[in-house]
């Protein structure tokens, strides 16, 4: 077999391929062997029938048909990899000349990834939020944990801003009480912002077994984005009481003796947060500076799948569980069609040139996944998944899916090497050096930013 490679754009290129017709002989051989266990010629044996007599029944050229298209995909490859391409996507193939006993041409157009000339990075500097908790914060902490221990007690009562109400509510759509517009006993707490629109000032002043009615619109069910009118009625109203703040309530909260102790901790649990806050906000920048060095050239057939899947995944699977359309999505953003378009093309153009460029660090750099960072990974994307990691493992296995897992710690890590030759200053203008407990933070940030750039 000879093959050569022209290249039609910085992203695609055709492949020109000849094949010596003895190289055939075993897809050949394959072809007469699967006809011969599809048909059936009376004075011969099933399995049985000589190529002679399937070339005089069927035809000589549905043998040849059978033959190509079984040996195309090993020629394609043995091609592809003697030219040492990495192909995108599948090739557009044209036989150009097949000869019967004499030799089968043909050429494939593939989308290539793109040559990438990476510079030296070392020059890149960015500036990340310093690390800072305020008093403030911390009481901020303190009161959200303080809030989590109210107890409540009924009261005879209007309802006020911060009460806890149970309601009976009934929703309308043009005059007909809907299916699923029927809910009793449900528990709010008035000013949450949790249930419907206008409920909070429908529900306040209102004592148990006062009703009133109110205009909204629906955000899920059979009836989303459409106008409702909804009696709410009060059948029960709670204050709500908070735990004094002392060092009783640290016990009761925390596993700390008293309030200060309760408060340093908080203080910890906050500068730690802040920290990979940090750390996560320098990969985004660093990133960023990075793909502006270097020049990507993104094929179009590949854009297009990305943006298709994009929109897919939002329609089907994000709005989907939301009760929500694209269409109504897009007037709660307030955007219209064109500048979703155009966002999500954009998405899609960065996290194409973030996987180019980080996949050509990792070659640089000679960087490697071993199976304690490919396990650690494997944990926290199966805790982000919501699922056990035996569960997520099977299925990441069973879906073939172990490749894209190495290739997104491996990018994680080519990202966490810029970041490290980088400048990185806070706001107050100290350099940010990270400490070994950080690098790890820092080094999950980075297959963090490198997934969310991706998509």
């Amino acid at each position: 077999m000879k093959s050569a490679v022209e290249t039609l754009n910085p992203t695609r290129v055709r492949l020109t391929v000849e094949v010596p017709f003895e190289e055939l002989k075993d897809s050949l051989d394959a072809a007469y062997k699967k006809i011969n266990q599809q048909v059936t010629v009376k004075g011969f044996r099933k399995g049985k029938i000589p190529a002679r007599v399937i070339d005089q029944r069927f035809g000589r050229g549905a043998v040849l048909e059978e033959a190509v298209n079984d040996a195309l995909p090993k020629f394609y490859t043995e091609a592809v990899n003697e030219a040492e391409l990495s192909p995108l996507g599948q090739p557009e193939v044209d036989i150009t000349d097949l000869k019967d006993g004499e030799t089968l041409n043909f050429t494939a157009e593939v989308d290539v990834r793109p040559a990438l000339e990476i510079p030296d990075y070392s020059g890149i500097e960015v500036e990340v939020d310093a690390v800072e908790v305020t008093d403030e914060d911390i009481e901020k902490s303190v009161e959200q944990l303080r809030e989590r221990f109210a107890s409540t007690s009924p009261v005879e009562r209007a309802a006020e801003d911060g009460d806890v109400v149970t309601i009976d509510l009934r929703a309308k759509v043009d005059g007909e009480v809907l299916e699923d517009g029927v809910a009793d006993g449900v528990s709010y707490t008035i000013g949450s912002g949790e249930l419907l629109d206008g409920i909070d000032d429908a529900v306040k002043g209102l004592s148990a077994g006062e009703e009133a009615t109110f205009a909204s619109e629906l955000k899920g069910g059979s009836a989303a984005g459409k106008e409702a009118e909804v009696t709410v009625k009060v059948t029960q109203v709670a204050a709500r009481e908070l735990p004094a703040l002392d060092d009783e309530f640290a016990q009761l909260a925390s596993e700390f003796d008293t309030l200060d102790e309760l408060r340093a901790d908080s203080r910890k649990r906050l500068a730690d947060m802040k920290q990979y806050d940090q750390a996560t906000q320098a990969q985004e920048r660093v990133l960023e500076k990075l793909l502006e060095l270097v020049e990507v050239p993104v094929p179009e057939k590949l854009l297009e799948d990305e943006v298709n899947t994009r929109k897919h995944n939002l329609e089907h699977h994000q709005l989907g569980q939301m009760g929500l359309d694209l269409d109504k999505y897009l007037e709660i953003q307030g955007k219209t069609a064109e500048e979703f378009e155009a966002e999500t093309r954009e998405a899609a153009v960065k996290g194409i040139k973030t996987q180019f460029v980080l996949d050509e660090l990792v070659k640089k750099e000679n960087l490697n996944v071993n199976q304690e960072e490919l396990t650690e990974h494997l944990m926290r994307r199966a805790a982000s998944s919501g699922m056990s990691p035996d569960q997520f493992a099977q299925a990441v296995v069973e879906g073939g899916q172990v490749p894209l897992l190495v290739g997104e710690v491996a990018r994680g890590k080519a990202l966490a090497v810029v970041v490290d030759a980088a400048t990185v200053k806070d706001t107050n203008g100290e350099v940010v050096d990270l400490d070994d407990e950080e690098e790890t933070e820092a080094a999950e940030a980075s297959e963090a930013s490198a997934e969310n750039a991706e998509g």
